[in-house]
């Protein structure tokens, strides 16, 4: 059974792109607890798509994002990570890190779908890309090719790009 429930009216998966509505996805977390990007309008959404819990990159890219949570939380942005593992190996993975945001279950892949998410050669792993929804609900920017290295200040000079004076 899927994890997943989705607006179909929000967004096509053919055709999502910059400027588009996002899919207004729930999922659930590592706690087994249903989350709704919609209960986050208002707010900016970072969903970040990596591979695999507690692998060297992953791992990485996870603790550069919680070591600028604060920065995220002065702005109100949401964070989310995605992958597709159970919510138990979430679980593992955000209580050994420390992450102090939710990892979203999708085992079925269907959230990368939606957010035509690539899929690396190996099945059942997402090609590390993250996805950020203003806070109108619209995709301001996909990035498709992620550096754990520099993902985090990528997304915060994105967002520094979009505020207003």
């Amino acid at each position: 059974p899927s994890l997943l429930a989705v607006n179909f009216a929000d967004a096509s998966p053919a055709t999502v792109k910059e400027g588009d509505p996002a899919p207004m996805i729930e999922a659930l977390n590592q706690d087994s607890k249903w989350v709704k990007l919609a209960d986050f309008k208002g707010r900016p959404i970072v969903l970040f798509f990596y591979p695999k819990d507690d692998t060297p990159g992953c791992t990485k890219q996870a603790c550069k994002l919680r070591d600028v949570y604060r920065e995220f939380q002065k702005r109100k942005v949401a964070v989310f990570g995605v992958s597709r593992q159970s919510a138990a190996s979430h679980a593992e993975f955000r209580t050994k890190h420390k992450l102090p945001y939710d990892l979203l279950v999708d085992e079925d892949g269907a959230i990368g779908s939606k957010f035509v998410i690539d899929q690396m050669p190996i099945v059942g792993f997402f090609k590390r890309q993250t996805v950020l929804i203003g806070a109108d609900g619209k995709i301001l920017r996909i990035f498709r090719d992620v550096d754990p290295e520099t993902h985090d200040s990528m997304i915060l000079e994105t967002l520094a790009s979009t505020d207003k004076p």
